[in-house]
C-alpha cells in the first residue's frame, strides 16, 4: 500500500459516570514506526471499504479554523489535536449515549492525496496464550467496527474550497447517530449525496433503454453491463466516471449514454462514489417489511416470478429446494 504516514496522535475519552467524561491527553505525537504505520494503513483500508457520506465545513467551523491555523504553522499538530479533543469531549458530553474511547488523529498521504483522519475507537478484550501456554488478557482497538470516523481530503479542501465532497464521514449505527455529535463537533454539513447520484444513474439507464426501445432481454443485458462496470469500480476503490462508463456501453439510438444524460438534465456529477445497495437494483429485486424478506434476480421477473399490480401479489414458480423442504416439514407437522 502506497501510504506515507506524516503524524499521528492519540488521546483518550474516559466515561466516569453518567455526567462525567474525562480527557487524557498525550504530551507528544506517536513515533512513526512499523506499528503506527500498520495501524494507519489498517484504518485507511477499513474506512475506504465502508459506505460514506460526503460533506463540507460550515462557515463558522472552529475545527476548520483550527485546522487551517495548524496547516499554516500557527499551531503544532499536537496542540491542534489536544484542543480538538477537548472540543469533542464538550460536544459528546451533551448526549446520554456518550461513551469513552481512543481519539485518533492521523495525517497521511495516499496516492498523492493528503488526508486527515479523525476517529474514536473502542477497546476490546481478548485472550492471549504465550509461549509457556499461559493465558492472559490483552486489549486491542476495534478498527473493523469503527463507526465514529471522518476524513478530510486536505488536498481537495485547500485546492478547491468550493467543493462539496472534501469531507467524508460514516453515518453510524441505528440508534447511535454519529452525525448528531460528530458533525456538530466538526461544524460540517452534508454535501454530495452519493446515493442520490447512484439513483439518478439507474433512472438514466432505464430511460435510455426505454428511448432505444430495447426489449426485456436487451434491457437487462444493458443493466448488467452497467453493473459490471460500477461494481468493478467499487471493488477497486475507484469512483464511477460517467464518460468512462459511456465508453464501456454500446450506443442506443443516435446518442451515446453521456450525451443522453447531458441532454435530459439528470445532473450527474462527472464522477461519484458507487453505492453498493443502490447498484444491486440493476440486477436484483429485493425488499423486506411486515415479516417478509424477498429477493430474486431481475431476469426471473416475468419468467418464474410474476407480479400482479392490481392485487399486489407475487407468484413464484419453482421454489428454492431448501424453502420447499421447510414448508413440507411444517405442513406434515399439522400446521396450516
Amino acid at each position: 500500500m502506497s501510504l506515507d504516514l506524516d503524524q499521528i496522535v492519540l488521546h483518550q475519552l474516559i466515561k466516569r459516570d453518567e455526567q462525567t467524561l474525562d480527557v487524557v491527553l498525550r504530551d507528544s505525537p506517536l513515533t512513526n514506526n512499523q506499528a503506527t504505520e500498520e495501524m494507519v494503513a489498517e484504518l485507511h483500508r477499513v474506512y475506504s471499504g465502508k459506505s460514506k457520506a460526503f460533506g463540507l465545513f460550515n462557515g463558522e467551523s472552529q475545527f476548520a479554523d483550527a485546522l487551517k491555523g495548524c496547516r499554516k504553522g500557527e499551531a503544532s499538530f499536537l496542540d491542534f489535536t489536544r484542543n480538538s479533543t477537548e472540543m469533542l469531549r464538550n460536544e459528546l458530553a451533551k448526549y446520554p449515549f456518550a461513551e469513552g474511547g481512543i481519539v485518533v488523529f492521523c495525517q497521511y498521504r495516499y496516492l498523492a492525496v493528503e488526508y486527515l483522519l479523525v476517529a474514536v475507537l473502542t477497546s476490546c478484550s481478548s485472550m492471549l496464550v504465550n509461549e509457556q501456554l499461559d493465558i492472559s488478557t490483552t486489549h486491542y482497538l476495534d478498527i473493523d467496527r469503527a463507526d465514529i470516523v471522518a476524513r478530510i481530503d486536505l488536498t481537495e479542501w485547500e485546492t478547491n474550497p468550493e467543493s462539496v465532497r472534501y469531507l467524508t464521514f460514516l453515518r453510524g449505527r441505528v440508534g447511535r447517530k454519529v452525525s448528531d455529535f460528530f458533525m456538530d463537533f466538526l461544524a460540517a454539513s452534508e454535501g454530495l449525496d452519493a446515493k442520490a447520484q447512484n439513483r439518478g444513474l439507474l433512472q438514466a439507464v432505464d430511460d435510455y433503454c426505454a428511448e432505444g426501445q430495447l426489449n426485456k432481454n436487451e434491457r437487462q443485458s444493458y443493466r448488467q453491463q452497467v453493473y459490471t462496470y460500477c461494481n468493478g469500480q467499487l471493488q477497486s476503490g475507484e469512483e464511477i466516471a460517467i464518460d468512462e462508463l459511456a465508453k464501456e456501453l454500446p450506443t442506443v439510438g443516435e446518442k451515446d449514454f453521456r450525451q443522453f444524460t447531458n441532454d435530459n438534465g439528470y445532473e450527474l456529477e462527472e464522477h461519484f462514489p458507487a453505492d453498493r445497495s443502490t447498484l444491486r437494483q440493476l440486477t436484483k429485486f429485493s425488499g423486506s417489511g411486515g415479516g417478509i424478506t424477498l429477493g430474486f434476480d431481475a431476469l426471473l421477473l416475468g419468467e418464474r416470478v410474476f407480479w400482479d399490480p392490481a392485487t399486489d401479489t407475487l407468484t413464484i414458480k419453482g421454489l428454492p429446494p431448501n424453502l420447499r423442504d421447510q414448508l413440507q416439514r411444517r405442513l406434515s407437522g399439522g400446521d396450516n
